[in-house]
């Protein structure tokens, strides 16, 4: 009797352990910079002469989530992305990682709305049936990406031909991933940039509802006050973005410089992430449980107030200045737009017009070529994200016409030898990883 109990205890103990095996564990570790979950992204390019990617190096080396090309709309890319992406993602999950697959999109040449959404709806059945031939959602998959950033929908010879308007780039996106997340019952992640976010997609708070996967390089995540989505000054200004000019990001690509060997990765360079969140927020994704924060979106069409603070203007040899502040309902200053002079008469020269920017809200305007005479305008605000509203204030300056030149001297001696030119500069090879992380 005491041996069959023992027995039946062992059994008991490896079905435990093998169901501990595969299930989520509770703890993921965060190994990355700025104690941040790290996490790559790979695709056929991670494979060069067919070779194979040494998972068991990438998670000894802190990697504990990676995201795998899967899917592209022009079938010869996405054949070679699912050769890749089946046994990627075998391997990873085997070595304890977290795998998600990407998608990428090329929209349609078209203009109306019923093309665009059934276009969506396609593209979107295609990832649905390749999530189903994994045998669905696993307990290590996150939630498939939608790769979008080309606008481009019709090309030429010389390069792209035709873009899509922000209207149709948001439309179509919508009806993609509301398509995938009805299928799957898993929100799917974006995957852009903050550039092509804020100009090439129109702001939406639909779109706010997905989790944001954002590409943006040049900032060190290990610094923990840095964030993505950053200008020199101010913010980009898209569906994600924060009224405070932080961004609602889940996922940030910081580097397509990581230094390949060091993970696993054949090849000379990797694409790198962190996630955003903690432990419990990682396993939440995992589940599908992510839900937005709505009440720090960014305003539409917000009342601005233009403001001259200082201005100068004196002959035809000076430049025209102008100091200008534009603030929101609250007097903090604007995150999005920017400021131009524009004369009352078209009659009248508008000069060439340089615009620097000093600080959020705060600007120079700096005219030169007008003629002499005297100028009525007003300097414009206007924000073409459409987070602020535009606004202007009116001014007035006398521009006076240039002192009487000094006679030119004549030189009488000898003449004078040319210059001997200096020898061209040879051409410095371009560093495309210049400015980057190389973690």
């Amino acid at each position: 009797m005491k041996r069959l109990i023992l027995t039946l205890a062992l059994a008991i103990t490896m079905v435990a352990n093998v169901a501990s095996a595969t299930t989520t564990p509770t703890k993921i570790d965060a190994l990355g910079p700025g104690n941040r979950i790290h996490g790559m992204d790979i695709s056929y390019y991670q494979h060069p002469g067919n070779s194979n990617i040494d998972f068991k190096k990438m998670y000894a080396a802190g990697i504990r989530f990676v995201i795998i090309k899967g899917g592209d709309s022009i079938d010869t890319y996405d054949a070679q992305a699912v050769r890749y992406m089946i046994p990627d993602r075998k391997a990873a999950q085997a070595a304890l990682m977290y795998t998600s697959f990407y998608y990428y999109a090329t929209l349609p040449n078209a203009n109306d709305q019923t093309t665009i959404t059934n276009d969506a709806k396609a593209q979107a059945q295609k990832v649905i049936w390749r999530i189903a031939s994994l045998g669905g959602y696993g307990r290590r998959d996150l939630p498939v990406a939608l790769d979008l950033e080309n606008n481009c929908i019709s090309y030429n010879s010389t390069g792209c031909a035709r873009y899509a308007t922000p209207a149709n780039i948001s439309l179509w996106a919508q009806t993609w991933l509301d398509t995938v997340t009805a299928a799957t019952g898993r929100k799917p992640f974006v995957y852009s940039y903050p550039q092509f976010l804020e100009t090439a997609m129109a702001r939406s708070v639909a779109l706010r509802q997905y989790p944001l996967w954002l590409a943006h390089y040049s900032v060190d995540p290990a610094v923990t006050t840095n964030q993505p989505n950053a200008k020199t000054v101010g913010c980009y200004a898209d569906s994600w973005t924060n009224q405070d000019c932080t961004t609602q990001w889940q996922i940030w690509q910081y580097t397509s410089c990581g230094i390949a060997g060091k993970y696993g990765v054949p090849g000379t360079r990797v694409d790198l992430n962190v996630f955003y969140g903690n432990n419990n927020d990682f396993l939440k994704l995992v589940r599908g449980l992510w839900q937005p924060d709505n009440t720090e979106m960014l305003p539409t069409n917000e009342t601005t107030a233009t403001a001259v603070t200082a201005q100068s203007a004196g002959t035809t040899n000076d430049p025209v200045l102008f100091y200008v502040n534009v603030s929101r309902p609250n007097l903090t200053p604007v995150v999005t737009g920017s400021v131009t002079y524009t004369p009352a008469s078209t009659l009248m020269s508008g000069g060439v017009q340089s615009i620097t920017r000093n600080s959020s809200g705060s600007w120079l305007i700096k005219i030169t070529n007008l003629p002499a005479g005297n100028y009525v305008g007003t300097i414009n605000f206007t924000d073409p994200s459409g987070t602020e509203a535009p606004s202007q204030a009116p001014v007035v300056f006398t521009v006076a016409p240039p002192p009487a030149p000094s006679p030119t001297p004549v030189h009488t001696g000898p003449a004078l030898p040319s210059p001997t030119p200096s020898p061209k500069p040879k051409p410095t090879p371009v560093d495309s990883c210049a400015g980057q992380i190389r973690n």
